[in-house]
């Protein structure tokens, strides 16, 4: 047994604060977005210019104008704005962004992040990601446990090129919900019918 991708997305949307800002990445992290109590008043982050993200919009109600900055179309709430990239990073770097949710291809014991690149493959560039994991309060990744060799994906010491040093507060993954602490991952949750043997932590 595992979570499913919306079970993940709802697990995560309950670490949120209320009143919280949040930038999702793109991939699984979008799906937090659909799955946040409207009452907590959260205001969803994008890193193109957008504060006040909603979800996916209904197919009557699509705009090619109105995307993310993973260029998914996007619906924002009343209370969005609308501003450039310049004043969007200053958010990020000035610290006003209280949690950050990405994807990973690894991350280790050591609280290290590897999300942009692999050595020999196409490399589309890494986005905002180094100055989210250096400027966002929190750092949350949500992402597959295993890669597509069936090879975990948390680890004692990541092996590409890293994202950030010491920067991933949390990891949830279809497994459960782990911690780094400097020499493994506490459990913090596991999905239902899920064993500490199956998650192969370091």
């Amino acid at each position: 047994m595992s979570w499913t991708k919306d079970e993940m997305a709802k697990y995560v949307a309950t670490l949120l604060e209320k009143g919280s800002s949040v930038n999702l990445g793109i991939g699984l992290p979008s799906l937090v977005a659909e799955n946040i109590d409207p009452s907590k008043e959260i205001m969803i982050h994008s890193e193109n210019g957008v504060l006040g993200v909603s979800g996916r919009p209904s197919k009557k109600d699509v705009s090619p104008t109105l995307i993310n900055a993973g260029k998914e179309t996007i619906s924002i709430n009343q209370a969005a704005s609308y501003f450039d990239s310049s004043l969007s990073f200053g958010m990020i770097r000035g610290g006003h962004i209280d949690y950050c949710i990405l994807g990973a291809m690894e991350v280790d014991c050591e609280r290290n992040l590897a999300n942009w690149m692999i050595p020999g493959k196409k490399v589309t560039g890494m986005g905002g990601a180094m100055d989210l994991v250096n400027g966002a309060k929190k750092i949350f990744i949500m992402m597959t446990h295993f890669n597509k060799h069936g090879e975990v994906k948390l680890l004692k010491k990541t092996s590409l090129p890293l994202t950030g040093k010491n920067v991933v507060d949390d990891v949830i993954t279809e497994l459960g919900h782990f911690r780094p602490n400097g020499k493994t991952f506490e459990i913090i949750k596991l999905a239902s019918g899920v064993r500490e043997e199956d998650c192969k932590l370091p």
